[in-house]
């Protein structure tokens, strides 16, 4: 019983640190720092910050619409650059730095099953995390400890994020603040069943 309540307590203590970090990353979109500040989570982001990007990016677009495609910019080059952070991290700091990371995302105790499909087939887990929301960290991670291919590894990167970043700004662009709820809700839901389309479509015909 007391330990249920334990892990009640942390559970809780971790919601109230997300909703902080939530809160403190929205209130930088307002900063005269905002696009560095933008460049910055969207680093870290792709290695260890549980906060994804379009948190700061939306409220961004839509006070400077005009400045979309420059916003959508920053996040991508600023993401990429930071899973080649999480690829030597992977890569150099598996047994430290990248399994306590892992364990944070709940994913270490399956590192050795998703180990070997991700060898097999990284670049599209890569292209899948950087659509949807998948913890991206968690597959730039898996990249550098499994040795994906550095040239498809930033390929992939570049494709997912900027398709992922471009695509948001582009709708809020379009159509402003009533899109809004559209991405922050359903758009992730969007990108999945397209990945999974995708990949169900290429898996079929290369099976006919």
């Amino acid at each position: 019983m007391h330990r249920e309540a334990g892990m009640h307590g942390t559970t809780i203590e971790g919601t109230d640190m997300l909703r902080r970090l939530y809160d403190w990353t929205m209130g930088l979109a307002g900063h005269k720092h905002a696009d560095s500040s933008l460049f910055a989570i969207s680093f870290v982001e792709s290695s260890v910050f549980p906060i994804p990007p379009d948190v700061l990016m939306i409220p961004m677009v839509l006070a400077q619409r005009a400045r979309a495609w420059i916003i959508a910019s920053i996040a991508t080059i600023g993401s990429v650059l930071g899973a080649l952070l999480g690829y030597w991290i992977g890569a150099v700091l598996m047994d430290t730095v990248g399994q306590w990371v892992l364990t944070v995302y709940g994913k270490e105790a399956a590192y050795q099953q998703l180990a070997e499909r991700f060898a097999a087939y990284g670049g599209w887990a890569v292209l899948i995390a950087a659509l949807t929301p998948f913890p991206f960290k968690v597959i730039t991670i898996f990249s550098g400890a499994v040795g994906l291919s550095l040239p498809v590894f930033v390929l992939t990167s570049i494709l997912g994020r900027a398709g992922r970043f471009f695509v948001v700004a582009g709708l809020l662009w379009r159509y402003g603040p009533p899109i809004r709820d559209f991405i922050e809700r359903r758009l992730g839901l969007v990108f999945t069943i397209f990945m999974v389309c995708l990949v169900g479509g290429l898996a079929a015909v290369r099976f006919l």
